[in-house]
């Protein structure tokens, strides 16, 4: 079972602030952005190769991003990576006592389905699944 690297989400203050950085030092483009009312947040996803960065921008201080910002300010929020079967993988995970935050996959970025992974798990990191077409 081989995991792709899908993209590194980055928890940021404001997208537009920060795309300076991104777009002008570093060269990367910008290839889809939205907005996830469900989770109270703006994404921005930038090519950064094969893999992609996710600039996550809260739309309210309650959601799982403004939280985020409060207590450990802007960096890395999470690793994304790509799977085939996210509920095979979800039950995979919770038969070897390492359960996803979430009982079922839900809607995320790009239309993909997603879950998360508690930090704990991965010494600190806050990992995701996703299961998805294209990029």
């Amino acid at each position: 079972m081989t995991r792709v690297l899908d993209h590194v989400g980055i928890a940021v203050r404001s997208i537009q602030e920060a795309l300076p950085f991104y777009q002008e030092a570093l060269g990367l483009s910008t290839f889809h952005d939205e907005e996830l009312s469900s989770q109270k947040v703006r994404v921005a996803f930038l090519k950064a190769g094969e893999t992609s960065l996710e600039l996550l921008e809260p739309t309210s201080d309650d959601g799982p991003v403004g939280k985020f910002l409060k207590s450990r300010g802007p960096g890395l929020h999470h690793l994304a990576f790509r799977v085939e079967d996210i509920r095979g993988d979800m039950l995979r995970l919770s038969s070897q006592g390492r359960a996803p935050l979430e009982t079922q996959p839900r809607p995320g970025a790009r239309s993909h389905q997603v879950c998360f992974l508690h930090p704990k798990h991965a010494q600190g990191v806050l990992v995701e699944l996703v299961e998805g077409h294209g990029r």
